[in-house]
C-alpha cells in the first residue's frame, strides 16, 4: 500500500487529533503516504483542496488540542449513490488505497457502504473512461474505522475516543454542583448527553455519588417518579445534605416519550417540597483538551489501524479497531454497525432488556452497583455479625476513599458490619479499629488521599499475637487491604502467620492502589490515572509557556522502579524521549537525544520534552541531564528542568480512578463476603486485565513480581516505548543510517530481532 487517507466525521470528540497524528506518523514511518481529508465525507465528495497530503510536521502540536483539525461534517450527499460515486472518483484520483475513518456509527456505516459498493462504482467509472478506475482493476479497497464518540455507544470497544474526556467534564461540573448543593441543602437535576446511550449519565453518577440516574437503556417502572421521590426523601432523612439526579438526554417514559429536565424539576419540587435546580451541560461536554487516557487510546488505536492497512490483502475485511480488555482489537465492521444501531432499534421497539444486553458487562455492573450505593436501605447488622475490616497501607493514592466507600456500603447492604483500620498496618497492630456506618462514608467518592490514614510499617513476629487478639475482640471476619507493593508483602506475611494464630485465618484480599502502577495481577492500579493526568496537564502548561523560547525541558516524574508514568505521559504529551528504570540511561543514549534535539530545533522545532522517571538512573539525575543538554545545545536551544514531585499524588481522583475504585471495592467486598459465607479463608489480590476484574491467589500474584526491581516481571505497557519513540522522532526513520547517531533502545531491539 502506497497511500492512505484519514478523515474525521460526525460529531467531534476529544482525542480525534491524537488519532490522526498517530495515523500520519506511523504511516510515514512505514513509508506510506497520507492524505488528510478535510470536513469528513463532505470533503471527500468535494475533492480539490479538501484532500491534501499530510507531512510529519503537519500533525505536530495537535496532540493536546480538542475538536479535530481535519474538520468534520454530517454529509447528506454521502447518503446518495451519486455522492458515494463522487467519493470513489476522488479516492481513485488521489491514488488512495485505504481509508481510516474516525467517528461514530453513522461514519462507520458510511465506510462500510463505501467498501461494499466499491467494485460497482469502479466498474461504472471505468466504463465512463476514467483512467484511474481502469487501472485499478479487481483490487479491493480497504477501510478501517476508529470509534470516535463521547457517548461511548459503539459495539466492539470498551471505550470510544472522547468518552473519557467528556466524563472528566461532566464529573468536574457535578463536583462543583455538589459543593453548592450541600451548602444550601438543594436537589440538582443535571442533564448530560446520551441520545441513545446512558454511559455519561451512569458513570458520572457512580463517580460522584449521585442518588438517582435515568438512562435510555433502563425501562421505567409505571410509578418510577414515586419511587425516585421516596428514595430521595429517605436519603434526606438519613442525613444527606443534597441530592443529585443525573439523566441522559435520551431517557424516556414507559410510553417512549422523552423525559425533560423541566418536568423533573416540577415533579421533585412538588413531591419533596425542596429547592430544585436544573443544569443542562450541553456541548461543553464535547470540548476541551483530551484526557491522558483519550490521547493514549487514540494513539494506540490509530497506530493499530495503520498496521492493519499496511498488512492488508484482498482477503482483509473491513474492521473497526477498538479496545477490548485493554488491548487494541479488530471487530468486523458490519457487526459493529449492526449491533450499535441495534440498541436504537430495541429501544424504539420498547425492548429495554435486549438493549441493555447489547451494552458491555461493565455498563450493566455499574448500573447494579449504583443502585446498591445510592438506593439501597442497608440492613441493620446483627450484633454478632462479623466485620469486613478495611485498611490502607503504603503511600496514599487518589481513589482510595472511593474504594472504601463502595466496600463499606456493599458489606452493609449484605448485612455485615464494616470496620475501618486507622493508620494502616501500624493501626492494625495497635487495635485502632472502629465501625463505619452507611453515612460515615458519604461524600468520599471525590476525595483525594485516604480518610483512613496510612503508614509505612513492616510487621514483626511479635505483632501477630496482638493482631489476632484485636481480630477476636472486634469479630473481624475478613480483611481488605488497599495499597501498593509493601501492602501486598505485609498482607502475605499476615496470611502466613495464620498457621500459628487461628484468629488470623480469615479471608484476605489486596486491592491495588498506587500511582506507580507497579503491581502484579492487574493492568491498572487505583491512583495511576489521576497521577498521569496531573503530569500531562503540567507538561501541557510547560509547552504553552516555552513554545516561543526554543527550550528543551527535562521533566522528572514519580514511579519508583516502574516506568509506567514516564512512558505513558511521554506518549500522551508527545515527548521526544522517556527515560525508564527498565532500560536505564547511557551516555550513548544521551548523545543520541542531544543530536535528535539539535536536529529538530535546526529544522523548525520550538520545544523539546524529555520525561525522566525518578529512578531511571542513580547517577544521571535530572539536573545532570539538564546541564548536559544546556552545554551541548550550543546556542541552538536552551535547557530547563522541572521536578513535579507530590502534585502527582494530590487532587481529586479522576473519573477513571473513581470508577476503577468502585468496581474494585465492590468486587473485593463481594468476594470476601462469599468466602465468609462458604467458610473459606483465602488470601487473594484483585485486578483488571484480559480476564476482566477477577481475584487471583496472593501467592500467584507474588510469583509474577520481581521483588528486587519492585515491579512485575511482565509489564503490558512496556512495548509501547517503540510507538512513543516512533511518534517522537523529528522526522520519519530518524536517525538516517550512517549519520553517527546511536539507535534508540527500541530500535536496537528491532534490529536484533528481539
Amino acid at each position: 500500500m502506497q497511500r492512505i487517507g484519514v478523515l474525521t466525521s460526525g460529531g467531534d470528540a476529544p482525542g480525534m487529533n491524537a488519532a490522526a497524528r498517530a495515523v500520519v506518523r506511523v504511516a510515514l514511518d512505514l513509508g506510506i503516504e497520507v492524505c488528510g481529508i478535510y470536513e469528513g465525507y463532505e470533503g471527500l465528495i468535494a475533492g480539490g483542496d479538501m484532500v491534501r497530503p499530510l507531512g510529519w510536521t503537519d500533525v505536530g502540536g495537535i496532540l493536546q488540542a480538542g475538536g479535530t483539525v481535519l474538520g468534520t461534517a454530517r454529509s447528506q450527499a454521502m447518503r446518495t449513490p451519486e455522492g458515494r460515486r463522487q467519493a470513489v472518483r476522488h479516492l481513485l484520483d488521489y491514488g488512495i488505497e485505504g481509508l481510516v475513518v474516525i467517528g461514530g456509527d453513522g461514519s462507520l456505516s458510511g465506510a462500510q457502504v463505501l467498501y461494499d459498493e466499491w467494485p460497482e462504482h469502479v466498474a461504472a467509472l471505468a466504463a465512463a473512461g476514467h483512467d484511474a478506475a481502469r487501472a485499478w482493476g479487481e483490487r479491493r479497497f480497504h477501510v478501517v474505522g476508529l470509534p470516535g464518540s463521547i457517548d461511548n455507544d459503539l459495539y466492539g470497544t470498551d471505550m470510544s475516543i472522547g468518552a473519557d474526556t467528556a466524563l472528566h467534564t461532566v464529573v468536574r461540573n457535578l463536583d462543583q454542583l455538589v459543593s453548592t448543593a450541600s451548602a444550601h441543602q438543594r436537589t440538582f437535576v443535571v442533564e448530560v448527553m446520551g441520545r441513545n446511550c446512558g454511559y455519561l449519565a451512569l458513570m458520572s453518577a457512580l463517580a460522584t455519588g449521585g442518588e438517582w440516574v435515568l438512562i435510555p437503556e433502563e425501562e421505567m417502572a409505571p410509578r418510577w417518579h414515586n419511587q425516585m421521590a421516596e428514595a430521595l426523601k429517605k436519603g434526606r432523612a438519613m442525613g444527606r445534605r443534597h441530592q443529585m439526579v443525573v439523566f441522559a438526554e435520551g431517557a424516556r417514559h414507559t410510553d417512549g416519550l422523552p423525559i425533560t429536565s423541566d418536568e423533573l424539576q416540577r415533579l421533585l419540587a412538588s413531591r419533596l417540597g425542596a429547592d430544585v435546580r436544573v443544569t443542562v451541560l450541553g456541548h461543553v461536554q464535547r470540548g476541551g483538551s483530551p484526557s491522558a487516557f483519550d490521547r493514549n487510546l487514540a494513539t494506540r488505536l490509530g497506530a493499530a489501524a495503520v498496521r492493519r492497512l499496511a498488512e492488508a490483502d484482498d482477503s482483509t475485511a473491513p474492521a473497526m479497531i477498538g479496545l477490548s480488555a485493554n488491548r487494541p482489537t479488530a471487530a468486523p465492521l458490519p457487526e459493529v454497525v449492526e449491533k450499535s444501531r441495534g440498541v436504537q432499534q430495541e429501544l424504539d421497539a420498547g425492548n429495554y432488556r435486549e438493549a441493555l444486553e447489547l451494552r458491555n458487562r461493565a455498563f450493566r455492573e455499574a448500573l447494579a452497583l449504583l443502585k446498591t450505593l445510592g438506593h439501597a436501605e442497608p440492613r441493620e447488622p446483627a450484633p454478632d455479625a462479623p466485620a469486613i475490616a478495611i485498611l490502607s497501607g503504603d503511600a496514599e493514592a487518589p481513589g482510595m476513599n472511593g474504594a472504601v466507600r463502595t466496600a463499606v456500603r456493599v458489606a452493609l447492604s449484605e448485612g455485615y458490619r464494616a470496620a475501618a483500620v486507622l493508620d494502616g498496618f501500624l493501626g492494625l497492630v495497635n487495635g485502632q479499629i472502629q465501625d463505619l456506618g452507611w453515612m460515615s462514608v458519604s461524600g468520599w467518592a471525590n476525595r483525594g488521599g485516604t480518610e483512613l490514614g496510612t503508614s509505612r510499617y513492616d510487621l514483626q513476629p511479635a505483632d501477630f499475637p496482638r493482631i489476632a487478639e484485636h481480630f477476636r475482640r472486634h469479630n473481624v471476619g475478613a480483611l481488605l487491604c488497599l495499597g501498593g507493593w509493601n501492602t501486598y508483602a505485609q498482607a502475605a506475611a499476615l496470611a502466613r502467620a495464620a498457621a500459628d494464630h487461628p484468629e488470623l485465618r480469615v479471608p484476605l484480599i489486596c486491592v491495588p492502589a498506587t500511582i506507580d502502577n507497579n503491581l502484579p495481577g492487574t493492568d491498572f492500579s487505583i491512583g495511576a490515572d489521576t497521577a498521569l493526568n496531573s503530569i500531562v496537564e503540567a507538561v501541557d502548561k510547560i509547552k504553552y509557556a516555552a513554545v516561543t523560547t526554543h527550550r528543551a525541558f527535562v521533566v522528572e516524574v514519580m514511579g519508583r522502579n516502574c516506568g509506567y508514568l514516564a512512558l505513558l505521559s511521554a506518549l500522551a504529551s508527545g515527548a521526544e524521549r522517556a527515560y525508564l528504570p527498565e532500560e536505564g540511561i547511557t551516555l550513548a543514549g544521551l548523545l543520541r537525544d542531544v543530536e535528535t534535539l539539535r536536529h529538530g530545533f535546526r529544522h523548525g522545532k520550538k520545544l523539546g520534552i524529555i520525561i525522566r522517571n525518578e529512578a531511571a538512573s542513580q547517577n544521571y539525575d535530572t539536573d545532570f541531564i539538564r546541564r548536559v543538554l544546556e552545554e551541548e545545545g550550543r546556542g541552538v536551544f536552551e535547557a530547563r528542568s522541572s521536578v513535579l514531585g507530590h502534585l502527582q499524588r494530590g487532587g481529586a481522583p479522576s473519573p477513571f480512578d473513581r470508577l476503577l475504585a468502585a468496581r474494585f471495592g465492590a468486587n473485593a467486598a463481594r468476594e470476601l463476603i462469599a468466602q465468609v459465607r462458604e467458610g473459606r479463608a483465602e488470601a487473594q489480590v484483585i485486578g483488571v486485565g484480559e480476564r476482566g476484574i477477577a481475584p487471583l491467589p496472593l501467592e500467584d500474584a507474588l510469583a509474577e513480581m520481581d521483588p528486587a526491581a519492585g515491579r512485575p516481571l511482565h509489564e503490558w505497557w512496556l512495548p509501547l516505548r517503540e510507538l512513543a519513540e516512533t511518534l517522537g522522532q523529528p522526522e520519519p526513520g530518524w536517525p538516517a543510517r550512517g549519520d553517527g547517531v546511536p539507535a534508540s533502545p527500541a530500535a536496537a531491539v528491532r534490529a536484533e530481532g528481539r
